[in-house]
């Protein structure tokens, strides 16, 4: 395996940057230099070269609305040489010279998503909606189940039968022929992005590449009949979700290799072994999301290199190039004339900018004075995610701004716990709150200069729901500050699943009543995060969902009229009981319930819960013992008469601590996990056993899995 050095080189800046909007034009030659395109919110499209080390801007357009996406195409058979822009509900088409050859008014109700360019086809999707033009003309329609994310279609020339793809956020891969529904292809995460294999989907055209937004990469065959999962690359260190991929020969052993680009600003290199499985060659950390990767040939003619845009609209190099030259007695004085110059430019540079800033201040400051000053705040844009992570059952908050974050105000009406995370580097501190008039938590993140972009982890608990509020204020004159809001629903723990396990003990609950299929909808995703907000299409709709921190399962399946729900815990059905009930009084809709609950689900539930109440028992217990066991290391030369388990504490003390501290309030949660499954239990057979609760509380304070069981078999 070849060693892999690439060293970061700073093109140039344009304005925010969706994912997928910058692409590098095909070279004139092997190796030959190309030329970078890219459109940002502002409607531009900037198109530009390198020489000598210098930018130079080969065509730039006038700004419009805000571009979602930018493809190449060409005519069939053709150079890929075309730029094509959504932009609103238009496609622009212009030429590698910047001639604007199409103005396409797409006519639809919202603008475009998702795009993919093919010769004489053009594939756009909306959030639910799938349109394929040929030639301009409508040709093709879909309504997904649940949001599309991206697009692409099988090389024509490899199929008989117009062949598409979907990423939808529900986790699948829809596979279309035509307007028709070939199958599904389910996908350990909501697939974020799509991607040919080697550009061209491989010897047969139908192997793509899938992105994940919770941080997996896979690939898949698209059979004719069923597809066939070739691998998937884990996301075992918890780095971002996948906003772009690409296909380019780096490492230059005749193998494209895979280019990954995340939300967290890591650029990674995948090379492939002899069994055709990615191993990763080389990384490198930004400072802001990769919205756009490819593989190419942009400063200097023979030397490939990686190209990224990142969301605030830096456009840079990772290139194979050495930046630091080597030179004999007879190339030195050509070096330093090179470099004398390029310190003169980037001087006078600096100074026009500086010029720029003071004219534009002085500009303001005398309209702010004037008469007439009116009050304008700036606008700045933010790139916010917020989604549940299925391997620490924590939601993950991402906050992303233009420019540098002066600091985030947090504040909670509900009972939330803030995690640390490791690269966070911003400082916190925690204001005193009032839980009883509904204000849980009041936290603020101060981030140390030119950071763009905070990571916050938040764990809730299931059945107590309400809103999170994040104040975002970023280090630009006068202050201002936006709010973005986000909902932590009753059942917050859950994730979509698409199997369901039949032989588990189940507890049923059924409600029904004179109310549409549109409003038991509503009231299910009240109560449950990823679900498609537009009602299902059909008579029917069934979900499966999956508790992340538990593994227990939830089953809802409703209609007009009628609305059934299975799970495995009672709790679960106890949370759904209350919250749809509370919503359907809310809008005076009588509705009769009724429950079947299983016996054979408690012990059920209990033994899912040991295992994670066991080890954070014995964490608890090894942490507690670090402080005793280090001062004896302090008064004892010889620790020998320890025994195995001791000396095993002492020598991880710091990592044990460490993880203690990574998840606070663990215990009390699955403590509370118990009392709740105890107290729900009884509340559907209408008793109060809220007096009995510390005698349970003793019973986990000396735990033990089967006494447990006893105690609520017999209460």
């Amino acid at each position: 395996m070849m060693e892999l050095n690439l060293s970061r080189v700073d093109y140039t800046q344009v304005a925010v940057t969706s994912p997928k909007t910058m692409k590098l034009l095909p070279s004139s030659g092997k190796r030959a230099i190309q030329k970078v395109t890219v459109g940002d919110h502002e409607g531009v499209v900037t198109c530009f070269g390198m020489k000598k080390k210098e930018t130079v801007p080969v065509f730039k357009t006038l700004p419009s609305q805000a571009i979602k996406r930018l493809e190449m195409g060409g005519p069939p058979g053709a150079v890929a040489d075309r730029i094509f822009v959504s932009c609103g509900t238009e496609v622009r088409g212009y030429t590698k010279k910047g001639k604007q050859f199409l103005g396409f008014n797409t006519n639809l109700a919202e603008p475009p998503q998702a795009m993919y360019v093919t010769g004489s086809d053009l594939f756009l999707t909306g959030t639910y909606v799938f349109n394929h033009f040929h030639d301009l003309k409508d040709q093709n329609y879909f309504l997904a189940p649940d949001k599309i994310n991206d697009v692409l279609c099988l090389p024509l020339e490899k199929f008989s039968l117009l062949t598409s793809v979907l990423a939808c956020q529900d986790r699948v891969l829809r596979v279309l022929q035509e307007s028709d529904l070939l199958y599904e292809v389910e996908v350990p995460g909501p697939p974020q992005t799509l991607c040919l294999i080697n550009g061209n989907g491989g010897v047969e055209g139908n192997e793509l590449l899938y992105g994940t937004s919770d941080g997996k990469v896979g690939m898949v065959q698209i059979n004719s009949l069923s597809p066939s999962h070739r691998w998937e690359l884990p996301n075992e260190k918890g780095h971002g979700g996948i906003l772009c991929l690409d296909n380019y020969d780096i490492t230059s052993d005749g193998v494209q290799d895979l280019l990954v680009g995340r939300d967290d600003g890591l650029v990674e290199v995948f090379g492939y072994n002899e069994t055709d499985e990615p191993v990763l060659r080389f990384s490198h950390q930004l400072n802001e999301s990769v919205t756009s990767i490819q593989g190419g040939v942009v400063a200097t003619a023979g030397y490939d290199e990686i190209v990224a845009a990142t969301y605030a609209g830096w456009i840079q190099g990772l290139t194979t190039e050495p930046q630091e030259k080597e030179a004999g007695p007879g190339d030195q004085v050509q070096v330093n004339v090179e470099t004398q110059a390029r310190i003169k430019t980037l001087k006078q540079e600096l100074e026009e900018i500086q010029q720029k800033v003071a004219r534009e201040r002085e500009k303001y400051q005398a309209t702010a004075h004037s008469s007439k000053a009116i009050s304008a705040v700036p606008f700045f844009n933010i790139n916010d995610k917020f989604t549940l992570s299925k391997d620490d059952a924590s939601y993950n908050l991402s906050l992303e701004v233009q420019s540098a974050i002066d600091n985030v105000l947090l504040q909670s009406d509900v009972p939330i716990d803030l995690l640390d995370v490791e690269k966070n580097s911003a400082v916190v501190s925690f204001s005193a709150t009032d839980p009883e008039s509904g204000n849980f938590l009041l936290a603020t993140y101060r981030c140390q200069a030119n950071t763009t972009r905070l990571e916050v982890k938040i764990r809730s608990i299931e059945g107590q729901y309400g809103t999170i509020q994040a104040y975002v204020t970023p280090r630009i004159q006068p202050k201002t500050c936006q709010v973005r809001q986000y909902s932590i629903k009753p059942l917050s723990l859950h994730q979509r699943t698409h199997s369901f396990d039949e032989s588990r003990p189940m507890n049923v609950l059924k409600i029904s009543g004179n109310f549409s299929m549109a409003e038991i909808h509503s009231w299910v995703c009240y109560c449950l995060p990823e679900l498609p907000e537009r009602t299902p299409v059909g008579d029917s709709a069934t979900f499966y969902l999956l508790n992340t921190f538990l593994d227990t399962q939830l089953e809802c399946t409703y209609r007009k009229g009628e609305g059934i729900f299975r799970s495995d815990n009672i709790s679960t059905i106890s949370i759904l009981k209350d919250v749809i009930t509370k919503q359907a009084t809310h809008r005076k809709v009588n509705i009769q319930i009724t429950y079947d609950l299983s016996d054979e689900s408690i012990p059920h539930t209990l033994q899912l819960i040991h295992p994670r109440l066991e080890y954070q028992l014995l964490l608890a217990k090894k942490v507690q013992l670090i402080e005793a066991l280090k001062e004896l290391q302090i008064h004892e030369t010889d620790l020998s008469f320890l025994s195995a388990e001791y000396v095993n504490i002492l020598e991880n003390a710091d990592e044990l601590q460490a993880e203690y501290k990574r998840q606070p309030c663990a215990l009390e949660r699955l403590y509370g996990m118990i009392t709740d499954l105890f107290i729900d239990k009884h509340k559907f057979k209408g008793v109060n056993v809220r007096t009995k609760v510390p005698q349970l509380m003793e019973l986990l304070d000396n735990y033990d899995l089967q006494t447990v069981i006893d105690f609520f078999q017999l209460n």
